[in-house]
């Protein structure tokens, strides 16, 4: 009977089975994230290797003209040391990471979630996926409230597929796309969109597409050849923050 227990066990059935328990669903990028990680054993003794908590979000893909949606994994936490689990045993694993300072902010359709899985040889690994809330850091939340404060409004957010040349340190980028608000802006340009490179506790690293409006026929004809759009690098530190709206008005306005 065990030795048939053990052959079910290795194609997921009366396998050991896990569910994560977070301590809470909401969370602000760069925060610690706490929980235990509650695993039953099935009806065989088995020996786990590993258990990892991945960090997971999704973006949007675009292959020959079509958008499709992807996902890419962020951040991967270690939780234990192999260990073996007996049959109908239980055991209570706390964990504590921290979410990384480049965790997307959930907002639009972006979506984040922990994904947990056991790695147990000759053996379907057991999983449990656990979606979060996530807001923005608090450096890129002083950006984005000092972009509304000088002039626009937030319209839409995406994670989106980057390009060798952003040099992102993962296969996407999140970005934030502003319209303009004031006379001044909305009279010279269409939109703002605000991309985070990377982000530490005290430092983020950002790319402002700057999107003028078409004025007259050599207006059009830069429009239709994305001549229009400029893109300018900005450094933001903490000791940025009381200086921000002027900082990046001055990074905007010289192409304006």
């Amino acid at each position: 009977m065990s030795f048939f227990n053990k052959v079910l066990a290795s194609i997921g059935i009366g396998s050991a089975t896990v569910d994560t328990r977070l301590e809470k669903s909401t969370y602000t990028a760069g925060e610690t994230l706490r929980g235990t990680i509650e695993i039953a054993g099935g009806s065989t003794e088995q020996f786990i290797d590993a258990i990892y908590l991945t960090l997971y979000t999704t973006y949007i893909k675009e292959v020959n003209d079509n958008k499709y949606t992807d996902s890419a994994a962020i951040h991967k936490v270690k939780v234990n040391e192999p260990f073996t689990i007996g049959a109908n045993e239980r055991k209570s694993i706390p964990f504590t990471f921290q979410l990384p300072f480049d965790t997307p902010a959930t907002l639009g359709k972006t979506r984040v979630w922990i994904q947990t899985g056991l790695d147990i040889k000759n053996a379907v690994d057991p999983t449990d996926k656990d979606y979060i809330e996530v807001n923005p850091s608090p450096l890129a939340s002083q950006v984005l409230q000092a972009v509304e404060r000088i002039g626009f409004r937030l319209r839409k957010v995406d994670c989106e597929y980057a390009s060798m040349k952003l040099r992102s340190p993962y296969v996407f980028v999140q970005e934030f796309e502003f319209t303009p608000t004031n006379s001044t802006y909305r009279s010279r340009l269409d939109e703002l969109e605000v991309i985070f490179l990377s982000q530490t506790v005290n430092s983020a690293q950002l790319l402002l597409q700057v999107d003028r409006r078409a004025r007259g026929l050599g207006g059009l004809f830069a429009e239709a050849l994305d001549m229009d759009e400029s893109f300018v690098r900005l450094s933001i530190t903490a000791e940025d923050i009381p200086y921000l709206n002027q900082k990046l008005q001055q990074a905007i306005n010289k192409y304006i």
